[in-house]
C-alpha cells in the first residue's frame, strides 16, 4: 500500500480528528505503533502540522468512518489518477575531477585486454569521447608516458557486472550462432 506523502503530518491530523486506533494509522501512515502512541502523548512530531488526508485526496471521509466503526479494519488509500513520474534514463555519468585522470588508464586497459571492443562500447563503459580513446590507442595523448592499464572496475568508472554484461554481448556477436547461456564470465577484472 502507498504511504500518505508526509506520513508524520498524516498521522498528527488523524489523531487529533479521528478516533481511530494506533495501529490502523500506523499502518496507514507507515510509522511504528509506538512512535503513533509517542505522537500521542506529545513525545514526537511536535510541532508539526496536521496535513489532512481527505483534502491531500488520500482517504475519503466515508473510509475513515467505516475504520472508525470496525478497530479492526484497516485503511485503505484512494488510488491517485496522476501519472507515475517516469523514470531518469541511464545517462552520462558525472565522474569527479580527481577521477577523470584515471580515465586513460582505463581505456588502456580495455585496450589491452579487450581489443575487440569498439570505441562506442568504451566510451559508454568508461564515460569519454572518441578522440580521447584514439589518443590512448596511438601513444599521443599528452599524459602517455604516466598511463598504466588499470581495471575499470577498480578505478570506479562501471561494476563488474556492467563489465560482464559487455564482454558476453562480444562473445555473442563473435560466435551468433552460439547460445548466451553459454557464456559467463570466468573471473574478477579487479
Amino acid at each position: 500500500m502507498a504511504q500518505p506523502l508526509m506520513p508524520k503530518a498524516t498521522a498528527v491530523w488523524l489523531l487529533d480528528n479521528t478516533t481511530l486506533t494506533f495501529p490502523q494509522i500506523s499502518k496507514f501512515c507507515g510509522l511504528h505503533e509506538l512512535e503513533i502512541q509517542a505522537i500521542a502523548d506529545g513525545e514526537v512530531a511536535i510541532g508539526i502540522v496536521g496535513s489532512d488526508p481527505v483534502q491531500q485526496g488520500q482517504l475519503t471521509h466515508a473510509e475513515i468512518e467505516r475504520c472508525e466503526a470496525d478497530p479492526k479494519a484497516v485503511l485503505v488509500a484512494l488510488l491517485s489518477d496522476l501519472p507515475e513520474p517516469a523514470r531518469r534514463t541511464k545517462g552520462p555519468r558525472y565522474t569527479p575531477v580527481n577521477k577523470r585522470g584515471d580515465k586513460p588508464d582505463a581505456i588502456a586497459w580495455l585496450l589491452k585486454n579487450v581489443p575487440d571492443m569498439s570505441d562506442v562500447q568504451i566510451g559508454k563503459l568508461v564515460g569519454t569521447t572518441k578522440p580521447t580513446i584514439n589518443a590512448v590507442r596511438t601513444r599521443t595523448h599528452a599524459d602517455a608516458a604516466n598511463i598504466k592499464p588499470r581495471s575499470p572496475v577498480a578505478l570506479g568508472f562501471c561494476t563488474q557486472s556492467e563489465l560482464d554484461e559487455l564482454l558476453v554481448k562480444l562473445r555473442i556477436t563473435a560466435l551468433p550462432d552460439a547460445e548466451p547461456e553459454a557464456f559467463e564470465p570466468q573471473e574478477s577484472y579487479l
